[in-house]
């Protein structure tokens, strides 16, 4: 027969069951006896030594992440290069070149963002695809993505890239927009600038498809449009000397320009210039 075993006693029992209960808890922090309000979270903490770990795994000798380390970085958490997530993501690191990350820009952005390991990172991806939706935080992504994407030793964009980026940010949701690139396409653009840039936006969320509420007035009016056209076409001449062969005959006009390139510093208003042509283009398609 079986030898009964002795019963413990009730206050001993719950001991022994606290005791084993600690035991079996993996993170010794979660097991001190802490005040409820200081109780950490099922998420771990975030840990900017981790993050800086995390950082050297894709970092060369120079303590940046380029082209070989990014594709690395985007292959572990899951996401292609060209995706908009990365768009968004630099944005949120605030790096200054494409393709690369500084180490100031990784903790700083990474610490913004609570991420000091990959499934961290890809927990947020969510978050980081809401800003999309948010008005006011796309026009800063917008804006951003300019500057991130141009060569720095240029003022403008080369149209290739532009065309990419536009494909990526409004290829999408902007109806217009396959037009838009068909025209791009074709035109003599070989740039565009800032002021362009930041018009393209403004037209693909105020123009409705059918182009009927554009008004060329309010963008600017047609003569300052012809002037503007005309001022490009010195500029490729690189002097003012070149004004009295443009199609303007009347001196004052020429004048005007003469000062206009003698302070070449001054940008131009050319977007609205671009997409009066872009208009006048889709008009004569639809009716053609």
């Amino acid at each position: 027969m079986p030898v009964k075993k002795k019963r413990k006693a009730p206050g001993v029992a719950a001991a022994v069951a606290e005791d084993a209960g600690l035991k079996k808890c993996k993170i010794s922090s979660y097991c001190r006896s802490q005040p409820p309000a200081r109780l950490i979270s099922g998420e771990e903490e975030f840990s900017r030594k981790k993050c800086l770990a995390w950082f050297y795994e894709y970092a060369g000798p120079d303590e940046v992440v380029g082209p070989e380390g990014m594709e690395k970085f985007c292959e572990d958490i899951g996401v292609e290069p060209e995706n908009i997530i990365m768009l968004v993501l630099a944005w949120k690191l605030e790096a200054e070149s494409m393709g690369f990350f500084t180490k100031e820009e990784w903790l700083k952005g990474m610490t913004s963002l609570q991420c000091d390991c990959t499934e961290k990172l890809q927990s947020r991806f969510e978050f980081l695809r809401s800003q999309l939706n948010d008005i006011s935080s796309f026009k800063n992504i917008y804006r951003y993505a300019f500057d991130f994407a141009r060569d720095k030793d240029q003022r403008s964009l080369d149209i290739d890239t532009a065309k990419s980026m536009l494909a990526l940010l409004l290829g999408r949701t902007w109806p217009l927009f396959s037009v838009f690139y068909q025209y791009l396409e074709q035109s003599k653009y070989r740039v565009m600038n800032k002021d362009q840039w930041y018009n393209v936006l403004e037209f693909s969320r105020t123009v409705h498809a059918d182009l009927s509420n554009y008004d060329e007035d309010g963008a600017c009016f047609r003569g300052w449009n012809q002037v503007v056209a005309c001022v490009e076409l010195a500029l490729q001449f690189g002097s003012p000397r070149s004004i009295p062969t443009l199609p303007f005959t009347a001196l004052p006009a020429r004048l005007f320009l003469y000062d206009l390139l003698k302070a070449r510093e001054k940008r131009t208003p050319r977007g609205p210039v671009l997409l009066d042509e872009f208009v006048e283009w889709q008009k004569i398609r639809q009716t053609s």
